[in-house]
Order: C-alpha cells, then structure tokens, then sequence
C-alpha cells in the first residue's frame, strides 16, 4: 500500500487492547492519516452523540465483552463507512453489514489499510 493511502483522513479506532490501538494508530498515521480517534469502550459514546468528527472507523466487535454491532448499525443507517478489525465473526453479524469489510485478528497492516482505503472509496 502507498504511504499516502489514508492521507488526510480522520480515523475512529474502537479497540479495547491498549497496545493493539497504539499499533493501528501509529500504522495510520504512517499511511497518511490526520487524524486517530482511539476510544477503548463503547460507552464513551453518548446516544446522541454527534459523529461528524471522523471520516471512517476501524471497529472490534468485542469491546471488553460488550458487542460493538448496535453503534456499527448507528454508522450503516448514517452511511458512515467502516471497517471490522476483529477476533470475533459470526455469519448473522456480517449477514447485517453486506459490504462491510472484515479483517480478522491477528491482522497484516497491509491488509487493514487497504481495508480502510477500500471502505472510503480510495481503491
């Protein structure tokens, strides 16, 4: 992948593991990004939360236990793209995300920045 794939976008990472989130940020920002948004929970998002501060997310499934699938479904109905970077795939959860890219753990960083730029038309 170039090293300018991801250039100028802003990037939500949902990811639980400290030093996986580290990881993906730095691997963003070495493909352009301007921006990493880490949040570790799911509850560090309000209901009515405005989302407009991000052009794309990375999303785990499994946060700490607690499915991620109601705020991916919050990011389908607002035509938000994303991706899943996860451990944890079951057939129904990708059945609800037709298109929605998955790049399963452990994950090549090629693999996830392609991902992320396919996500955001950028391929």
């Amino acid at each position: 992948m170039p090293s300018n794939a991801l250039a100028g976008l802003r990037i939500l990472l949902l990811e639980d593991e400290y030093l996986i989130a580290m990881d993906v940020e730095m691997l963003c920002r070495d493909h352009g990004a301007a921006d990493v948004i880490i949040r570790h929970g799911i509850d560090d998002f309000g209901p009515d939360e405005n989302l407009d501060g991000f052009d794309v997310a990375v999303i785990d499934l499994m946060l700490s236990g607690v499915s991620t699938r109601p705020f991916a479904e919050r990011l389908q109905g607002m035509n938000r793209p994303f991706v899943f970077a996860s451990g944890y795939v079951d057939d129904e959860t990708m059945a609800a995300f037709p298109g929605v890219r998955v790049v399963s753990k452990p994950y090549a960083a090629d693999d996830l920045i392609e991902a992320i730029a396919e996500a955001v038309g950028r391929r």
